[in-house]
């Protein structure tokens, strides 16, 4: 186990899981930190708690399981390359995962339904 200088740059957890797009806002991340679906080293974190690069980090987001290394530090929410940067997710994460677009299908299914409900709704 490495030691992590105290001086060592940091951002706070709720906000580095959103900036690296695991979660849509920061109160979602924040949400999933407090009900334990987040552990940093195998233990229940706060969201205030400071993440520093090289540490693991375990996210449960519904059916997904992501198993992380801290590559990089963001507080600010850019582009889903830029986001995929900060991370290295384990083999062994990407293994379980039922396959590589596991993100895609329930958002392009979501925006479909929501296309599909308003232009019913304004037919008429």
């Amino acid at each position: 186990m490495s030691e992590l200088s105290p001086l060592a740059p940091s951002v706070r957890l709720d906000i580095w899981l959103w900036a690296a797009r695991f979660f849509k806002t920061r109160s979602l991340a924040k949400q999933a930190i407090e009900t334990g679906k987040v552990s940093v080293a195998g233990q229940r974190p706060k969201s205030s708690r400071a993440v520093r690069v090289g540490e693991q980090l375990l996210v449960d987001r519904g059916e997904e399981h992501f198993e992380i290394q801290v590559l990089g530090l963001s507080d600010q929410r850019g582009p889903a390359p830029v986001a995929q940067q900060l991370y290295a997710e384990s083999e062994a994460s990407k293994a379980a995962a039922p396959n590589s677009v596991r993100c895609a299908l329930p958002r392009v299914m979501a925006t479909r339904h929501r296309s599909t409900s308003r232009t019913s709704a304004h037919a008429g």
